[in-house]
């Protein structure tokens, strides 16, 4: 194919865009990739069509070469299937909700779970139908309240969604571990860099659950790994659980005066002056921190998190553990008395205390271990209050930040934090759809029996903004070859016919080889602004037919490497086939 610069709808530009915040953003913009329909929302132009659709089809190949089977369902979906799952309540502001001219209601696909496994209800009955794997390359719709970062967050966006259907457990465990297989030969296809790290479901469900994650600077995801090789997004990270302590002979609690402590610094301070011989630290504090949640129903209930004072709470970890709820930000002091601000106490807390407020704590606060935290007044605080025995709560809660040296939880060694994009998910849905949904097949002995179900997706869009991040230099964007859209880019300088015969030939003899060429054929436009474009739009292979060609020479120059070789005119083509085709 010949793509000709001088008729293309192609407009790079100088400037990075105003809002452009990573550089995939801006790259793509200037580049003539992208541009900006909506906030959250971008067209995809002529060039970045080709990236998305190369991307595209790279997840296809692996998808159907693993067995797996194409379909295709609207965006726009019915009510009733995510009611019944609960779905139309858990997901909250993030779904596009909306009605037609009768009334009834409708939302834009966030995604299918539920129209897959009803697809598989209507026509399938039986275990001899099983195994069987379904995927869709569909737009999904999700009511960002900040949608950033170009690609990687907007409100409209396109994803590979894999759903699999078993009689069993082990059929699930098949399913799983081909996608899984599946999914390590598309990124590695891409190019992309990526770690497989444990995930949390969240609103999904299921059980098992990993993600793929590209390292970046700019990723929205932490995620930790240790020497030995454990990797988990940190919304996932288990603690490390002391044991506990026996209760018999520890100190009982008192109350100190500890006037002007607004902070854990200064608490620790104060402290320190009264006992100097404890060894007091931020850890040796109870921190109790109150925040609402409000509930897909409407209802809203507060809540305190009791954590050692050296750590602070996570909001992503706090938010996983507590959805489909959502976590806001405590104001009502006054309608809740038992709270005393700054000087909170687990005394008064739980759902069996009088406030009836739920008191869920730290895994590290286990019976025996001793605290200093607040006394229910305002300047005092309480030394040596005993878990399980002056106080209890009502669960456990992750909520606690995860700090670089923590312990992992295989015993591998110290953690390391990093940050990531997330290119995919997978899930071991089990039988939550099925169960809400009622699939069920008549197993061999004739008896019904609930299908389990394996749930796997593909940012098909965001790749092409990981590949962009991950690969651009201080010139442009550096495209791998698999998705680079077009193999050559051939630009004919200065103002010789010669020189654009010459080129017109090349190109000829290219396409006709099967490559596609992006032919710089502007005849009124500076050779200084032709390389520009060539470097910002970033093929693999950059191809000069200028003052070279007087000697007999063009230039053949590697953009990923940088390197330039003169090649007789004779012998380009051959070369630049040779080239990409590895």
């Amino acid at each position: 194919m010949l793509l000709r610069m001088s008729t293309l709808f192609l407009r790079t530009l100088r400037d990075d865009p105003a809002d452009a915040e990573v550089p995939s953003h801006r790259l793509l913009a200037r580049g003539g990739y992208i541009r900006r329909a909506a906030p959250g929302g971008f067209t995809w132009l002529p060039l970045g069509f080709r990236v998305f659709r190369n991307v595209e089809r790279i997840v296809r190949e692996e998808m159907d070469a693993m067995g797996a089977q194409e379909v295709h369902f609207p965006a726009l979906l019915p009510r009733e299937p995510y009611e019944a799952t609960g779905r139309w309540t858990e997901y909250g502001p993030n779904l596009f909700r909306l009605q037609d001219r009768r009334g009834n209601d409708f939302l834009l696909g966030p995604t299918h779970e539920e129209m897959f496994t009803l697809l598989v209800k209507d026509l399938y009955g039986s275990y001899k139908d099983l195994p069987l794997s379904l995927y869709q390359i569909q737009t999904k719709y999700r009511d960002e309240a900040r949608p950033r970062a170009g690609l990687f967050r907007g409100r409209e966006f396109t994803m590979k969604d894999s759903y699999s259907f078993d009689v069993d457990d082990a059929g699930l465990d098949r399913s799983y571990a081909a996608h899984r297989a599946a999914y390590i030969k598309i990124f590695d296809r891409l190019g992309l860099d990526y770690v497989i790290v444990s995930a949390m479901s969240g609103a999904m469900g299921g059980s098992r659950s990993e993600e793929f994650l590209h390292p970046t600077a700019i990723g929205e995801d932490t995620f930790v790994r240790s020497p030995g090789g454990y990797a988990a997004n940190v919304e996932a990270v288990s603690t490390v659980v002391p044991d506990a302590i026996p209760l018999e002979g520890l100190p009982e609690a008192h109350v100190e005066n500890t006037p002007d402590t607004p902070t854990i610094e200064t608490l620790v301070a104060v402290a320190q002056q009264l006992f100097p011989d404890a060894g007091y630290t931020a850890a040796s504090t109870l921190k109790n921190v109150v925040v609402t949640l409000a509930h897909p129903d409407g209802t809203r209930e507060p809540l305190v998190i009791g954590l050692p004072g050296d750590r602070e709470v996570d909001a992503k970890r706090l938010e996983a553990q507590l959805a489909p709820a959502e976590v806001e930000a405590f104001t009502d002091f006054a309608g809740n008395p038992a709270l005393v601000k700054g000087y909170i106490g687990p005394q008064v807390l739980g759902t069996e205390s009088a406030s009836r407020i739920r008191y869920l704590v730290d895994p590290r606060v286990v019976p025996g271990t001793r605290w200093i935290t607040g006394a229910n007044e305002p300047g005092k605080h309480v030394f040596d209050l005993v878990a399980g025995r002056d106080f209890t709560w009502d669960g456990v809660i992750e909520a606690a930040e995860v700090l670089a040296g923590d312990p992992a939880p295989d015993g591998s060694g110290p953690l390391e934090l990093a940050r990531g994009v997330e290119l995919g998910h997978i899930f071991q849905l089990g039988r939550k759809y099925a169960e809400a949904l009622d699939l069920k097949v008549l197993d061999e002995n004739g008896k019904l029996v609930t299908v389990t179900m394996g749930s796997y997706g593909i940012g098909v869009s965001r790749a092409v903004a990981a590949i962009a991040e991950s690969t651009h230099d201080e010139l442009g964007l550096v495209w791998p070859r698999e998705v680079a859209p077009a193999d050559v880019h051939l630009v004919a300088t200065g103002k010789d016919a010669a020189v654009f015969e010459a080129a017109e030939a090349l190109a000829g003899e290219l396409v006709a080889a099967g490559l596609t060429v992006l032919f710089d054929d502007r005849p009124k436009v500076s050779p200084g602004v032709k390389f520009k474009d060539a470097e910002l739009l970033g093929m693999p292979t950059i191809v000069t037919v200028g003052r070279g060609l007087a000697e007999g020479v063009i230039e053949v120059r590697d953009r990923r490497t940088g390197v330039r070789e003169e090649v007789p005119v004779a012998e380009v083509g051959a070369r630049v086939q040779a080239a990409v085709r590895g």
